[in-house]
Order: structure tokens, then C-alpha cells, then sequence
């Protein structure tokens, strides 16, 4: 047979077109199989509001094409297993013709931008924001873990020059490597007075760079409790200075300008030692300071007698403070007085404090005649004291504290705080105290999700009342600078801070959610098996 010609061709094979071809197919190919199983492959309208409707947390990419896509893929495919159970990661390709009609439903054009790829972020089954932030793996984790959530300190542009820490082994290469000095910013995102630091900071670094090294690193995760301990970083921010890896200082001015840490740095010095605060009880007073000596003669020689159990550190004794002494003045100096004030430093002597169980502060009690009498909240003023020392009567009956009333909600002391949460996995934590108003308006619709929840083992709300005795510094540690504050942990490990309506439906629909995504991960092991 004569062999096949047309338009030039003499019947062989042309192997370098065809080498091309295969090429291509294989190509296609290869994006198909790249694409992880974690990664929802959407082009069909129905299929995407399911997903919508099913998962709270979806990043959604829009690709011109599946080749556009392909390295962005490999991304996701490690995001999308960082936040398992968290978060979504969903990918529509654009170039087909089912995925083109999908992007024109969802307002999707890819093709308008330089990139060729778009990423769009639905929250509760409704868009919620273009993802505009760095495209990087520790960038989008953390934005899908708390998409409301403030940015990475290393997402701002003008902290470009900051060494942005985020391990042990690199915060130990560094202090090993480094022959500048390090001045070291111990922080976590979350902190008032790091935030308002931050800038002058990141200005120092950009000042100094070439000559000494500013570095920062967020410590609140519980896996840097060693660094912490080492460090002896009890709160935030704490700024260490390092000469060839040897902690030398810390830097202890939280109100300076890029100015005063440059200037600090170039002749490093230790802390000033501050001036003591003088002790209440060595202050000139008319109010009679009492010890667990002294307390019970006094008791003997005084037959009416207020006395003020209060802690050095306690804010609303420091408030009272000056009224009491006020009365005091009154009082302790006329020979025809009702009774006497007195005051028992309770952090100091312990047996008294003890003795009258006193839990918090300041606690004012009433002796007649030695006798325990009466417990006295209501007397704060100058002007209430004297008038009450003139006509004792019983207080009004207390109202039940949060603790003593019968409900769902789990009360923690510091003692047995960690163990408490380890045993749940997911647990709410409400940290506050009794004086504070928006407390009190939070705590019954507190309540009435841990009621709502009651039956479920592995979920828990939990409170800590931070005026009681050790739970002070707890809630220090925990990150707890206003009442009242939020925080969820998982097994017992902070997770995060929820920040969302103080109401029953917020509460409960925050749970909901992560009970949600319990089921979801149940869910795909059934199907796998």
C-alpha cells in the first residue's frame, strides 16, 4: 500500500509533535493527582451550598486553570492538614465548564487577577472576606484557625526588620549562631501593652539593624512553658537581653520609644531596683494594725470592733483604703466612740485570715465582745461605717454566690485548675469576679449553655473567681487582664480566646461548632472505613 500523504506529511510520524502531546496529557494528569483527598474539588453549585451549609470555616480557591493552580495546591494540601477539623479548604477550577458557571455564580474572577487564582473565605455559610493576608503556611493557619483574629506580627510590612521567632530550635540556633546582642520580646498576641509596644519595636529594629538584633516570639503556647520557666517570664510582654547566647538583662521600660531602646541597647544596664511600696500597717494611721499575736488581746481590750482583712496587691482594698482611715480618724480617736477600726494584712498573717475563712478581699468583719459577729459588705464609705458603728444591725442576708447556687457551670481553684480541663475536650472557660457588672450580666446566660450542654462528657464550662485566693496569679498566667475574660481549651491545652457575644446563643453556638466538626472528622473515618 502507497504510504498516506497530506498537506506534506509522508505518512511517518511527526515525533517531536507527538512528543508534546503525551507531554500535555501526562501534565493534566499530574494536577489531578497532586490534589489532596483533604482538599474538596467542587464544580457543581448544589455540591459547594452543601459544604457551605455543613462547614463554618471554608477558604475557597478560584483558579483561572488547574496548571495556574498547581503550586498553590501543594500549599493548601498542608494547610488543609494543619487545620483539620477546624477549617476547610475547597478548590474551584474556573477553566472547566461546570467550575466556569460555579465562579460566576460565587462573583469569582480569577482571571482578573495577575496571579490567575483568587481566595475567598465563607464563614457560617455566608461569604465572609477576601483572604488578602501573606499566602504562606503559617499565615493562612493561623487565619483559619480565627479568621476575626488579628494578623501575624510578621505579616506587618514595617516589622520586616524584627527576627520573628516561632520554635524553640530557632529561638535556641539563634541564641547559639548570632554574635550580635539579642534584645529578645517575650509576647503574646493577645496583650494590650505588647501591641502598644510593637511599633516602637519594629521602629528600634529597622534603627539599629546591622548592629544589635531585636527579635520577637509569641511564648502563650503551653509548649513553650519551659522557655517561660527558664526565663522566669511571668507576664507580658518580658524583654530579655542576650550577649553570645548568655542572658545578661532584662529591659523593663514598657513605655519606651524606638528612641530609648536604641539608646538602651548601646549601654545596657540592669533593671533599677524600685523603691518598695511602704506596707499599709508602717504608714502613719489612726486605724490599728492587728497580727496573729496581737489579734485576740486586742479582741479582749476592745469590746466593738470593725476589722479590715485586706491583701496588699487588692485594687478595691486600695479604694477603700482612704475612706477607712478616714473613719478610723473619727472613731479610734474619741474617748466616747461606738467601736474601733482595725486592719489584718491576710496575706501575712495567715492564722487569722484562716481562722474567719477569708476568701476574698477586703473582707470586713464585725467583733462584739470578742465574738465573730457580723460579715459587712455593704460598708465601703467613711460615712457608712460611722453611721453602722452608731446602730449595729445585721446585715441583709446574702445572696447566693454563683458557686453555692446548683448549676452545670464546673468552678475551678488554681489547685486543681489543669487537671479539671484535661479531662474534657472541649472546655469554656469564664474567668471573673464577683464585684464586676459585666460578669454578672454574662453569668446566667454562662449558665444556661453549660445546662444546655449538661449531658455532653466531653464538653465543659468552666469559671475561676480571680479575687480567691491562689486563682489571682492563675489568671494572671492565663492571660486574663479584664473582667471577664473567655478562653478555650482543648484537653486542657489554651487554644484560644473566644471573643464572640456574651449572650446564651453566642456561648452555645460557639460549641456547637466544634462539636460539629467532631462529628464531621467521625463522619469521613466511617466513610475511609
Amino acid at each position: 500500500m502507497a504510504p498516506f500523504r497530506h498537506h506534506g506529511w509522508d505518512g511517518r510520524w511527526n515525533v517531536k509533535m507527538l512528543f508534546f502531546i503525551v507531554l500535555a496529557l501526562l501534565s493534566t494528569c499530574h494536577f489531578t493527582l497532586k490534589v489532596s483527598p483533604l482538599i474538596e474539588k467542587i464544580s457543581d453549585q448544589k455540591d459547594f451550598k452543601k459544604l457551605l451549609r455543613t462547614r463554618t470555616n471554608v477558604l475557597a480557591l478560584y483558579s483561572k486553570s488547574a496548571a495556574v493552580a498547581e503550586s498553590q495546591l501543594k500549599l493548601l494540601s498542608d494547610v488543609a492538614d494543619a487545620v483539620k477539623g477546624v477549617g476547610t479548604i475547597a478548590w474551584v477550577d474556573c477553566g472547566d465548564s461546570e467550575g466556569r458557571k460555579l465562579c460566576k455564580k460565587m462573583k469569582a474572577d480569577p482571571s482578573s487577577k495577575k496571579s490567575g487564582m483568587e481566595l475567598l473565605h465563607y464563614k457560617d455559610g455566608t461569604f465572609h472576606t477576601h483572604y488578602d493576608r501573606p499566602e504562606t503556611f503559617k499565615s493562612m493557619v493561623t487565619f483559619l484557625k480565627d479568621p476575626q483574629g488579628p494578623p501575624l506580627w510578621e505579616e506587618n510590612p514595617e516589622a520586616k526588620d524584627v527576627v520573628h521567632i516561632d520554635s524553640e530550635k530557632a529561638f535556641r540556633k539563634l541564641l547559639k549562631k548570632e554574635e550580635r546582642p539579642i534584645l529578645m520580646m517575650f509576647y503574646a498576641p493577645w496583650c494590650g501593652v505588647c501591641k502598644r509596644m510593637m511599633p516602637a519595636f519594629q521602629e528600634a529594629a529597622t534603627d539599629l539593624k546591622g548592629n544589635y538584633v531585636l527579635a520577637g516570639m509569641n511564648v502563650h503556647p503551653a509548649e513553650f512553658d519551659g522557655i517561660k520557666q527558664e526565663y522566669n517570664i511571668k507576664g507580658y510582654p518580658t524583654f530579655c537581653y542576650f550577649e553570645k547566647g548568655k542572658f545578661l538583662y532584662n529591659f523593663e521600660n514598657y513605655g519606651a520609644t524606638a528612641g530609648d531602646i536604641a539608646e538602651w541597647m548601646e549601654n545596657p544596664q540592669p533593671p533599677q531596683l524600685k523603691t518598695p511600696e511602704v506596707l499599709w500597717s508602717d504608714q502613719e494611721s489612726a486605724v490599728f494594725h492587728l497580727t496573729d499575736d496581737d489579734f485576740d488581746s486586742f479582741l479582749k481590750d476592745h469590746h466593738s470592733v470593725l476589722v479590715m482583712f485586706y491583701a496588699p496587691w487588692c485594687g478595691h482594698c486600695k479604694t477603700m483604703k482612704p475612706e477607712y482611715e478616714e473613719a478610723a480618724e473619727t472613731l479610734n480617736r474619741d474617748a466616747d466612740s461606738p467601736g474601733v477600726l482595725a486592719a489584718v494584712d491576710a496575706t501575712v498573717h495567715k492564722l487569722v485570715a484562716e481562722r474567719y475563712h477569708i476568701s476574698g478581699f477586703p473582707t470586713v468583719k464585725y467583733f462584739d465582745n470578742s465574738e465573730e459577729k457580723y460579715t459587712l459588705p455593704q460598708l465601703r464609705t467613711k460615712e457608712k461605717i460611722i453611721e453602722w458603728l452608731h446602730n449595729p444591725q445585721a446585715p441583709p442576708p446574702p445572696e447566693q454566690s454563683w458557686e453555692e447556687k446548683q448549676t452545670s457551670v464546673v468552678h475551678l481553684m488554681a489547685e486543681d485548675f489543669r487537671e479539671s480541663l484535661k479531662k474534657r475536650k472541649h472546655a469554656l472557660v469564664m474567668f471573673y469576679a464577683p464585684w464586676c457588672p459585666h460578669c454578672k450580666n454574662a453569668v446566667p446566660h454562662f449558665t444556661a449553655a453549660a445546662d444546655y450542654f449538661k449531658e455532653d462528657r466531653k464538653i465543659a464550662y468552666a469559671a475561676m473567681d480571680c479575687t480567691k485566693g491562689q486563682n489571682h496569679e492563675l489568671c494572671k498566667q492565663e492571660g486574663v487582664e479584664g473582667y471577664p475574660t473567655f478562653n478555650y481549651y482543648n484537653y486542657g491545652k489554651f487554644t484560644e480566646k473566644y471573643e464572640g457575644e456574651r449572650v446564651e446563643t453566642g456561648f452555645t453556638g460557639f460549641m456547637k461548632s466544634l462539636r460539629g466538626r467532631d462529628y464531621e472528622k467521625v463522619g469521613k473515618k466511617k466513610e475511609e472505613l
